[in-house]
């Protein structure tokens, strides 16, 4: 309208055009729905993430969501697999040194750079799963990757006079301690990485070297 005379160039009913949207293909709608679930259930947990919400945020409808995973439940399962596989991956990867005070080193500084990149998928782990899992528990993650640290001290413990088979035993208290400081560490974030590390080896390098071959109990109870 031009003066108050409408322009006959323009129409009054035209339509706004509408924006064509492009379609997912199905392993695009599959990876949009894990980082999607992956983000609720660690903001949430699994109990209070809902299909519904999964659904909304990825723009479908629930029937996709069924239809990719079978429910939240097996969403839920993909996810955890996919972030236990990739801490276990990143700690075995690590394990390059010769030395294996600095392989101690390297296994702390793994799970550390795992819970600063990965986040949500260390609050996933750390908590209990509320779904029985095929792939097991963040418990039965750590056993894994106390096997893989297992020949390290199984090898110092030969060196020392040490009876090598209780070396187990002492790779699941060491790698528990670096995940129990890592859940402690991933809400204050302080001292920095490298420093918590440091500290990390400092209590266990230094508590094996000081190791006695028999160990004995001072108090009174002795079983």
């Amino acid at each position: 309208m031009i003066d108050g005379v409408a322009d006959s160039n323009t129409p009054s009913d035209e339509k706004p055009r509408r924006v064509r949207r492009t379609r997912m293909t199905g392993a695009e709608r599959r990876a949009q729905l894990l980082e999607i679930g992956r983000t609720l259930f660690a903001q949430k947990g699994f109990e209070a993430t809902s299909v519904e919400e999964i659904a909304a945020k990825a723009g479908v409808s629930k029937p996709v969501v069924y239809e990719h995973f079978g429910g939240k439940e097996g969403l839920y399962a993909v996810v955890v697999d996919r972030e236990m596989r990739r801490l276990l991956d990143g700690v075995t990867s690590s394990l390059t040194a010769g030395h294996p005070r600095e392989l101690c080193e390297q296994a702390a500084f793994a799970l550390l750079d795992y819970i600063e990149e990965y986040t949500d998928g260390f609050r996933i782990l750390v908590r209990d799963s509320p779904i029985p899992q095929a792939t097991g528990s963040f418990a039965s993650l750590i056993s894994d990757i106390a096997t893989q640290v297992e020949y390290i001290l199984g090898r110092e413990f030969k060196r020392r006079g040490f009876d090598p088979k209780l070396a187990p035993l002492y790779a699941q208290a060491l790698v528990g301690m670096v995940a129990l400081t890592g859940q402690w560490w991933l809400d204050v974030r302080r001292p920095k990485k490298a420093e918590v590390a440091a500290h990390l080896v400092n209590l266990a390098w230094h508590g094996l070297d000081g190791l006695e071959a028999k160990p004995r109990l001072i108090g009174r109870r002795k079983s």
